[in-house]
């Protein structure tokens, strides 16, 4: 799925710009929704975050991998920016501890995460993504 230079700019700015990404997981004690500042469009198929504060959301993604991410900006859709201001994408997240896929996702990310308390023991995660659509159900892609 191709995802357009405006999202790519949207997601991968979400966090300076005062729109959090979240994402959805699931676990043996049921749903949790945390905040990712590092969030960011990887490439056409995928989502990467960097995972430092190894909580509710690592312990769920050992149960089941499958996650959503909202992102939620009405701003970007009242100025034409964007269709609908609440876009989903679903996937399947993969844990990079060590290895080259760990050290692109850091690379990517931005001084204040990359600086940021816990950055160094971090963990890569890649989320291949199944389908990406706005809150009507439009695709991205």
């Amino acid at each position: 799925m191709a995802i357009s230079e405006n999202i790519r700019k949207l997601v991968n700015n979400a966090w300076e710009e005062g729109y959090v990404c979240l994402l959805a997981t699931a676990g043996p004690d049921g749903p949790n929704v945390s905040p990712k500042g590092s969030m960011m469009i990887f490439d056409d198929q995928s989502l990467a975050y960097w995972e430092r504060s190894k909580k509710k959301a690592l312990e769920n993604l050992a149960h089941d991998n499958r996650v959503c991410v909202i992102y939620s900006n009405m701003h970007a859709q009242k100025d034409g920016r964007l269709s609908s201001g609440i876009l989903r994408f679903y996937g399947r997240a993969e844990l990079h501890e060590s290895g080259p896929m760990r050290e692109a996702i850091f690379a990517r990310l931005s001084e204040r995460e990359q600086t940021h308390d816990g950055a160094d023991t971090g963990i890569g995660v890649l989320i291949r993504l199944d389908r990406a659509a706005d809150v009507r159900g439009k695709p991205l892609g």
